[in-house]
């Protein structure tokens, strides 16, 4: 990137930044999710980083938030409300530590790491231990004066309390600096700020948004907007039958010398604190780090990673600020399941049907654990649907396993500069025609040899017969010294055909060979999966097979008679009906059986579970997860991920994930694992 196309690049992430910081702090509301701001905000703190020449008093990196609204009083801050550099890896952590090291002089300070909340951050202010104002961040020097709307959450002590004679002793014992503490502890006197977070739990928060549906209102996006919502209500009275709730991160120096000091003088003074502890090294930090993401989901509040500060006060102010973030602390961030990336071009792929599907291949980003460089546009009408171009900085989602894709185009970071994305009229791999599918969104290579099918439809198949020992890119190796050209192939090769092409010798050759002679007996699903058919995948697979038994039958049925089966519609019955009617079909089938492959004859099983849907939850004893979702798929019945109105049944496991909360809330039946097993036995 050159220096000038770093400037254009700052300008318009400021631009855009701001308006949704906008759209967020002022007007509670907002167009992208909260991890793909955070991502815009971090491209240009990296920018920024590279080119400080380009750094102005208006970026987005140099101030907190948006101005006060004006139907509350405004409130200045003694000290500035700061916030905090996000990090995402562990890369990024330790250049941050590097940097402490370079500041301080020091080879390593103790650190204190506490649960990032997802809430409103506010300043609650204490004369001689009574409550007397509450203000929002605001813009980090001025805030909103919410003091009646606070004084409705029962968690903010309006008297703070006074410490009992043996905890003073414990101070005495443990503090490192006790004696001025412990006279304030004692009077109370004077101004105490104490800092922290107003936020709704996850079970008060979906509630709340059943009971909005309920009435026709609108929902609350996530809880952050309706926890700033509810405080800047006018009516305190609003506010006071909102669910909130509040927990303590800091409070001014009143004699305490650590972060864990003030920790558990919050908690003295009758205050819920931030759930944290001391660490003393990066690996400390880290496994800190990866405990709390893995009980993110049990616990009652949203969090999005872990505060990492320095534990001694004094260290943290000599360390000063830097912009608008002090230089001893940050935000380790859960990896996103959103980012902003942009699009450098447009790939088109010939899959084993002939269907060009078209791929983006992004900017590299780190996005839900990994880092990604090819988003799936599906096919040309999500194309024209996102609007999207060549060049376009775009949102991707990656929730889970599910491949990264592109849900929203920020057009207003276009320049002018991008580009159309067209439909090729030649196939990409072996320069055919491509015509659209008639009353169809796709468009197919007109060549039925075409080499990216035939290697699409072999590795299919090769998946299908679960043979580990074949990969794509021996695939395509067998298939250019011409020993493969069909999937019925793959059960004809010999280790002399193997033995001596490049990076196989007689063993290899022996060890593939031995594997494929083990897997010639496949069940029928199975079977019916490697043959590509069109509309059918595993589900569908496992549904004819369950449902007729046998080759012969599918070979046979009528429409009408694959309609009938659970789940299949007017699309995929007529997809099956043509493909066993075609004749190049039926000699594939047959091109099977004479390699030496054998359909293992089905064992009928009664359909006990047909009709019903299942979500599996928790760690189950008696039998592993695959286990339970395919006995459940044998038995008719459907293995969801996640729990909706339809789902019929919720199996808890040891230690349940959110999904058993919504189950309760939905009211679905709740199955233990001796009742699950015992339903399977019927």
């Amino acid at each position: 990137m050159t220096k000038e196309q770093a400037k254009k690049r700052i300008d318009k992430l400021k631009e855009v930044i701001s308006y949704h910081r906008y759209l967020y702090h002022v007007l509670d509301t907002q167009e992208i999710s909260d991890s793909a701001l955070d991502s815009l905000k971090h491209e240009l703190k990296l920018l920024e980083d590279d080119y400080p020449e380009f750094i102005t008093q208006d970026s987005p990196t140099q101030r907190v938030g948006g101005e006060a609204l004006e139907k509350f009083e405004k409130v200045k801050h003694k000290e500035r409300m700061l916030s905090m550099e996000d990090v995402f890896s562990q890369e990024e952590f330790e250049k941050w530590v590097d940097r402490l090291k370079r500041y301080s002089g020091k080879k390593s300070p103790e650190f204190y790491v506490m649960t990032k909340i997802d809430g409103l951050a506010v300043s609650l202010i204490y004369e001689n231990g009574l409550f007397i104002k509450a203000a929002t961040r605001g813009d980090g020097y001025i805030g909103e004066d919410i003091t009646l709307n606070a004084k409705t959450i029962e968690s903010i002590p309006l008297k703070l309390r006074k410490p009992n004679e043996r905890e003073i002793r414990q101070i005495k014992k443990e503090f490192s600096c006790a004696k001025d503490l412990i006279e304030r502890l004692e009077l109370l006197t004077g101004r105490i700020e104490v800092r922290g977070e107003i936020y709704i739990t996850k079970h008060d928060f979906n509630r709340l948004n059943t009971s909005l549906k309920k009435k026709g209102e609108k929902e609350y996006a996530n809880p952050r907007n309706l926890a700033a919502g509810s405080v800047r209500q006018l009516d305190p009275r609003i506010t006071a039958k909102r669910p909130l709730k509040f927990r303590a991160w800091h409070i001014a120096d009143i004699g305490q010398k650590t972060q864990a000091e003030s920790m558990s003088v919050l908690q003295l003074l009758g205050f819920k604190a931030s759930e944290g502890s001391q660490a003393s090294t990066i690996h400390e930090v880290k496994l800190a780090f990866d405990r709390m993401k893995r009980q993110r989901e049990k616990i009652e509040y949203w969090i999005d990673g872990l505060v990492v500060r320095v534990d001694q006060l004094s260290l943290f102010s000599d360390l000063g600020v830097v912009g608008k973030t002090p230089r001893g602390i940050v935000a380790w961030k859960f990896p996103p399941e959103e980012s902003t990336t942009q699009v450098k071009d447009v790939q088109w792929f010939v899959g084993r049907t002939g269907k060009l599907t078209p791929v983006a291949v992004v900017e590299p980003t780190f996005i839900a654990g990994t880092t990604v460089t090819h988003a799936t546009l599906h096919n040309a009408d999500e194309i024209r649907r996102l609007g999207i171009k060549i060049g376009d900085t775009v949102i991707l989602t990656k929730a889970g396993d599910i491949i990264p894709k592109i849900t929203l185009v920020l057009k207003n970071m276009r320049t002018g500069s991008e580009k159309s994305i067209r439909v090729p009229k030649l196939c990409p791999i072996c320069g055919s025609d491509v015509i659209q599918k008639k009353n169809a969104v796709d468009y197919i290579c007109t060549n039925k040899k075409c080499y990216s099918m035939e290697r699409e439809r072999i590795l299919h198949a090769v998946r299908a017969f679960d043979i580990e020992g074949l990969g794509m890119k021996t695939i395509e190796r067998f298939i250019q010294a011409g020993i493969l050209s069909s999937p019925a192939d793959i059960f004809r090769l010999q280790v002399d055909q193997i033995n001596g092409l490049e990076g196989f010798g007689e063993v290899s050759a022996n060890n593939i060979v031995d594997e494929i002679k083990e897997k010639k007996k496949i069940s029928l699903a199975g079977f019916l999966r490697a043959l590509s058919i069109e509309h059918v995948g595993e589900t569908t697979s496992d549904a004819l097979a369950n449902h007729f038994g046998s080759l012969k039958k599918i070979q046979n049925a009528s429409v009408d008679e694959l309609r009938n089966v659970e789940d299949i519609g007017e699309v995929v019955a007529r997809s099956v009906f043509r493909f066993f009617k075609d004749n190049e079909q039926s000699k594939t089938i047959e091109d099977y059986f004479s390699a030496g492959v054998e359909i293992l004859k089905a064992k009928i099983v009664k359909q006990t579970l047909a009709g019903k849907s299942f979500v599996l939850t928790g760690s189950l004893e008696k039998i592993s997860r695959d286990e339970a979702k395919e006995t459940i798929k044998k038995l008719g019945g459907k293995v969801m991920s996640s729990v909706g109105k339809k789902t019929n049944f919720v199996v808890v496991g040891a230690e349940p994930g959110s999904k058993y909360d919504k189950a309760k809330e939905l009211g679905v039946r709740i199955l233990s694992e001796k009742e699950f097993l015992s339903m399977l036995s019927k």
